[in-house]
């Protein structure tokens, strides 16, 4: 039975998909925050008064989770549960007009950059003193930092650019207010992320600038790492590399989406690189900063995708030994060019080609964990889990990547840097002991 009162101004906030939505889902938490709201993330319980659900778009998995956690929500306004259900973020901004038909016991629909109107409508003040005052749903220890929005990018299979937008920078300024901020309240780590790091820039700027920014940030006391997340391989500044190897709180680490390793495929998807030139920039960044860890996502099934071009990504995957890797099956999106292709090849077979890529990425993930064993590594710890406390080392970030397991025995609180040995070691975990 609904009990009124005792949830007015209760509000519940249901985050989907990346790290970006993550992002975009703290600032309506502090924005609400800050208008006296009472204010939850992704709360177990019905016990909320308002439910705002921010929804992904990317792919058909993606959209199929928002949909069902969207008619969850519904379901339970029906029941009397949940006054109010707001839906904003990639889907609601790209399908908004046909979900508010399909599903109309939903209030409103809000887009990707719809904030001002979301709060208005809730009857709260968009406050500009509060940016940068981000409250996380991270742990303290680490936060998200988006230092763009949007993407200017081609690539044939992709729909963010429908519902982010074009590619928009955040100033130097913004952005180290916002780390100085992070860090007073405990924040160790910060994880940069935008559809595509290596563009900051050059639409405020006039030039890519992300090796500025880098060194800025790296001099903010109390950010001991700093993370780089999606950097696209095409017209990547190459001085963001010098950086990395002189600022010792920058990561050595880079996640950078490769697609494919074939240079048919990649003329189809508009990457605008061949696979000889991708492989001539990983041996740069390999040469210049020594021991980085290189993260890729590949696409399988992609239209055009023969089994020969297929054998030659899984040769490419074999060959340059990634430290970690992820596979996506590929999903045909409305209004992109690849949607102008025969999506012909079958669910089944594309399946089976990610499961050989992961096959393959799975016994280089063990060769390189048993070379770690005897080694003692600086890690981060984010939580304890069962009989461990768990953590990560620079080469790895949440919730994708290796983790450390250290016994609980050996007492680290969340937060805590220590160095660990590795003792032992399995494809996707490392196992340790304090020095």
């Amino acid at each position: 039975m609904k009990t009124k009162g005792t949830k007015k101004n209760k509000v519940n906030i249901v985050t989907l998909g990346c790290s970006k939505n993550l992002v975009d889902s703290e600032n309506i938490f502090t924005q609400l925050k800050g208008n006296g709201y009472n204010v939850s993330h992704e709360s177990k319980k019905d016990d909320a008064s308002i439910v705002i659900v921010n929804t992904c778009g990317f792919i058909d998995n993606a959209k199929q989770e928002s949909i069902d956690t969207i008619l969850r929500y519904a379901d339970a306004k029906d029941a009397g549960l949940v006054d109010k259900v707001y839906v904003t973020g990639c889907l609601s901004h790209r399908y908004k007009d046909e979900l508010a038909v399909e599903i109309p016991t939903v209030d409103a629909w809000f887009g990707t950059n719809e904030l001002p109107r979301l709060l208005k409508t809730l009857k709260a003040d968009y406050k500009q003193e509060l940016v940068g005052e981000r409250l996380l749903t991270t742990p303290a220890h680490y936060a998200y930092l988006k230092i763009a929005e949007g993407c200017d990018r081609p690539c044939s299979f992709c729909a963010i650019p429908l519902m982010r937008g074009g590619h928009v920078s955040r100033t130097i300024d913004d952005l180290v207010i916002e780390a100085k901020s992070l860090a007073r309240r405990g924040t160790k780590e910060l994880i940069l992320i935008a559809q595509d790091l290596t563009y900051y820039g050059l639409d405020i700027y006039k030039k890519r600038n992300l090796s500025e920014l880098l060194n800025h940030l790296s001099d903010v006391e109390g950010i001991e790492w700093i993370r780089l997340q999606y950097a696209y391989p095409s017209g990547f500044p190459m001085d963001v590399l010098d950086v990395m190897r002189e600022r010792s709180n920058i990561c050595k680490y880079l996640d950078m989406p490769l697609q494919s390793g074939s240079t048919e495929l990649l003329k189809l998807m508009r990457r605008g690189i061949t696979r000889e030139k991708t492989e001539d920039l990983i041996k740069t960044i390999r040469d210049k900063v020594p021991g980085i860890a290189l993260r890729t996502t590949l696409i399988a099934g992609h239209p055009g995708e023969t089994e020969e071009i297929f054998e030659e990504t899984l040769e490419f995957v074999e060959r340059t030994r990634f430290d970690r890797l992820g596979v996506f099956t590929y999903s045909h999106e409305e209004q992109t060019f690849s949607h102008t292709m025969p999506d012909d090849i079958p669910a089944e077979v594309k399946q089976q080609r990610a499961d050989d890529i992961m096959a393959v990425q799975q016994d280089i993930s063990w060769s390189l964990n048993q070379a770690k064993i005897g080694n003692t590594y600086k890690v981060l710890f984010d939580r304890k889990e069962g009989g461990y406390f768990i953590g990560r080392t620079e080469f790895d970030s949440p919730e994708v990547d290796n983790e450390v397991l250290l016994p609980a025995s050996q007492f680290v609180r969340q937060g805590d840097f220590a160095n660990v040995k590795i003792n032992n070691a399995e494809e996707f975990d490392l196992y340790g002991e304090l020095v």
